[in-house]
């Protein structure tokens, strides 16, 4: 590969997995699990989680579980779950049966529950939330022990069984583990395990009035399924004590599982923020959840990214005990090397102008064969028809050039690509000066574009034929937020949004084979780039990502 890698690279959680599997650690066997919460849809970061996951599973002949950690019912959604299990069978994995939920362990994690309150590690605090906040001190200040520690185990059953029932309102009380309220990890000053919340879950209905936390859930979820290796971001470092507690007092169906944790996937000029992300879909700032500008995976399938291209991506940052943020040029290059490889060329004209062949034969349709990848030339190539009335870009005709400007201009030759050579000679102007029809000749001898006397010519330029174009539509982008870090300088990322970050070029002309794309294709336009046929509108193409190779400009400078 151009950027540095040929295979993924190794880093500590292999190793760790790799020692505990010789070790005999889990009678040598390895199960991950993919946790994704079913409050919103995967991004980019997700996607370093997945190939993780999966692939120590593959590489070590274990399983990876697909489990929804479903604890929240005022955020979740099953068309939340359906559009996780779509993007994972786009990004080419499997998990291991069929999808698994922490809500249906309501009823386990509910008897542990009572097994901690039975055995005093556990006690109904009648406090509000602030309170309880507020109790908790913070780092190098003590913590306050809640008036309602002490209760006896056979009220806090009494009071926990009600709460089960809907005999409180939300707020009213929540049952806390009873560890140490003056821990130096302020994750074990008795942190709460169930809220009282009378929302119906998207799975259970109205059957429940209490839910666990994401913490009491977790780890125990992880212990039912038999996961060995829980493999989770870094924020969860300070967790994982608390995790280990729960798990120890419990009297569990298999081994312990073992947390380990590592460094998110952060890109320059990007938010991967959930609720950040809701916000712009909420607001309108951006199109939906699968806008193209979004990290999140359905936005970059529909702006043409490659899963292919993602998992190597992926595989080539590895995995780090140290967060750090990777330029997303980097993430493109991955992706330009791809469609380098795979894109079919496409002549497309996004700005167009027309250009009249004054010596064309009247009415003469000509077909010139062109190849469809030079990169494959297994590919083949095509027929383009070429007529005396042809569209080229706007920008690829001057009536005044500047200095080095080798494309059209009064009395220069050029060359149409796979076509002839063509020489201008004049042009027609609107009322403002602006040019409207540009006129050449061409040179029958150089069919093909190669002129048989030897002679050079130094621009060669895209076109299509005006009585055989299509019509569509070119979506433009810049980044979603202008800055590398967004919100460094006022901590509000929305702060360094882009207004101008989308532009859709309508009445753009394209060759006649664009009609027949199938809805996702990704094609290169000559000369302009990568180009996604929009999945559910005909002719509407999103820019995936330009021609030049961005990331080796930033390796030279850097």
């Amino acid at each position: 590969m151009t950027n540095g890698a040929s295979e993924p690279l190794d880093d500590f959680v292999r190793e760790l997995v790799r020692d505990d599997v010789a070790n005999g650690r889990f009678m040598g066997r390895l199960q991950t699990r993919f946790p994704p919460e079913p409050n919103g849809y995967l991004h980019i970061g997700h996607a370093k989680a997945i190939t993780l996951d999966f692939e120590l599973a593959n590489e070590f002949g274990g399983i990876c579980n697909l489990r929804f950690d479903d604890t929240n019912p005022d955020t979740e959604d099953t068309t939340y779950v359906d559009g996780i299990l779509e993007d994972l069978k786009w990004l080419g994995y499997q998990p291991h049966g069929a999808p698994l939920y922490a809500s249906d362990y309501f009823e386990q994690l509910y008897e542990w529950a009572e097994h901690l309150i039975s055995e005093g590690l556990a006690y109904v605090d009648d406090q509000d939330a602030e309170t309880i906040s507020d109790q908790r001190g913070g780092f190098g200040q003590p913590g306050i022990e809640s008036p309602f520690r002490t209760r006896s185990v056979e009220e806090n059953l009494e009071l926990f069984r009600k709460m089960r029932d809907g005999e409180f309102d939300e707020g009213a009380r929540v049952l806390r583990a009873k560890i140490d309220m003056q821990h130096e990890n302020m994750q074990l000053r008795d942190p709460v395990m169930y809220r009282i919340r009378n929302e119906p879950h998207h799975r259970t209905g109205d059957r429940w009035h209490i839910y666990p936390t994401y913490d009491w859930a977790h780890g125990q979820s992880d212990a039912i399924e038999g996961v060995t290796h829980s493999l989770c971001t870094l924020e969860f470092d300070s967790h994982r004590p608390l995790y280990d507690w729960y798990l120890s007092k419990l009297p569990l169906p298999s081994d312990t599982p073992r947390q380990t944790e590592f460094a998110r996937l952060e890109l320059t000029h990007t938010i991967t923020s959930k609720r950040r992300l809701a916000a712009l879909v909420e607001d309108g700032i951006v199109d939906g959840w699968d806008d193209p500008r979004l990290p999140t995976l359905r936005g970059l399938r529909r702006r043409g990214y490659p899963a292919e291209a993602i998992k190597e991506f992926c595989s080539y940052i590895g995995v780090s005990r140290a967060n750090s943020r990777h330029q997303i040029e980097l993430l493109e290059s991955f992706v330009r090397q791809h469609l380098n490889a795979t894109a079919q060329r496409k002549m497309a004209v996004l700005n167009p102008l027309r250009l009249v062949i004054t010596n064309w034969p009247e009415g003469e349709i000509n077909e010139v064969e062109v190849v469809n990848n030079p990169e494959n030339l297994d590919d083949g190539t095509r027929l383009v028809p070429f007529t005396a009335e042809l569209y080229i870009e706007q920008d690829d005709f001057r009536a005044d050039p500047p200095p080095k400007y080798f494309r059209l201009t009064p009395g220069r030759e050029v060359r149409l690509r796979g076509a002839y050579f063509v020489t201008c000679t004049g042009f027609d102007v609107d009322d403002a000066g602006t040019p409207t029809t540009v006129y050449a000749t061409y040179d029958p001898e150089t069919r093909g574009g190669n002129a048989p006397d030897g002679r050079k010519v130094k621009s060669t330029m895209h076109w299509v034929s005006a009585g055989h174009a299509v019509s569509g539509s070119a979506a433009l982008y810049e980044r979603l937020f202008s800055t590398e870090i967004p919100g460094t300088e006022t901590g509000d990322p929305m702060d360094d949004l882009d207004p101008n970050s989308a532009t859709t070029l309508e009445n753009c002309m394209f060759e006649p084979s664009m009609a027949h794309l199938a809805p996702g294709e990704v094609v290169q336009f000559e000369r302009l780039g990568y180009f996604a046929h929009d999945p559910r509108t005909q002719l509407l193409f999103h820019r995936t990502v330009g021609l030049r190779d961005e990331w080796a400009r930033i390796q030279q400078r850097g």
